[in-house]
Order: C-alpha cells, then structure tokens, then sequence
C-alpha cells in the first residue's frame, strides 16, 4: 500500500493501480463525494491506468446517477465491488447499468485486486 486516507464518509488505500474504498456506515453517497474522490483519483493517478475496488463491508447507499460521471474518468478502467453482502451485490448489479466500463462483482477483496491488476497490466 502506498498511502492511507481517512475521509468523513469513508477509508481508502492507495495501491499502485488501484484504490480500495470502504464506505463509512450510513453514509448516503452522492455527487459531492464522488467529485472527492475523482481528486483523489487524480491526485495519485493522474495519467495512469487504475480499477476503483469498492469494498462493501458497512451498509451505505449510493445515488447511481454517480456512475454516470464516474464512467467519464478517463483513465478509470474498471469498477469492482467485494462483498459477501447479498444486499451489497444484488445494489452492485443495479449500480452496473449505470456504468459503461468494465465492472465485477467478487465475494473476496482479493480476487478483486487479482481482476484489477489484471485489467491495469498491458
């Protein structure tokens, strides 16, 4: 891991192709934190091909109209969601119809991260 960040609404840690995002519980994800985390995004990958790994372990909510903006990250490769959540992966299938590039689901983070190097790697 490169760094570790500690948001109001959620954790992440910076890996070389790859940002692995916990949300914090509760919390009602919409528009101004995405555009938080696209500075984030930014700021360690600017130019550099990376996956957003969403790793769902808390109960939040997300307005999908998110992924909308999210797909227009240029340099955004994938989007992958780990959890063993039933409700967490039946939020992720509908999340996936409003996102235009790659995206899984994974019960495990670490199939995750596989899929992300994966996808990162020329």
């Amino acid at each position: 891991m490169k760094k570790s960040l500690s948001l109001n609404f959620c954790d992440i840690s910076i890996h070389d192709n790859y940002m692995v995002v916990i949300m914090k519980h509760g919390t009602n994800l919409i528009a101004k934190h995405n555009e938080i985390l696209k500075k984030i995004s930014n700021t360690y990958y600017l130019n550099k091909p990376f996956v957003y790994i969403s790793h769902r372990i808390n109960s939040y909510s997300v307005d999908p109209k998110i992924y909308l903006e999210t797909s227009k990250i240029e340099n955004l490769k994938g989007f992958a969601v780990a959890s063993k959540k039933y409700h967490a992966k039946i939020n992720a299938q509908i999340e996936k119809m409003f996102f235009s590039k790659e995206y899984e689901i994974f019960d495990k983070l670490e199939d995750a991260v596989q899929w992300a190097k994966k996808l990162t790697t020329p």
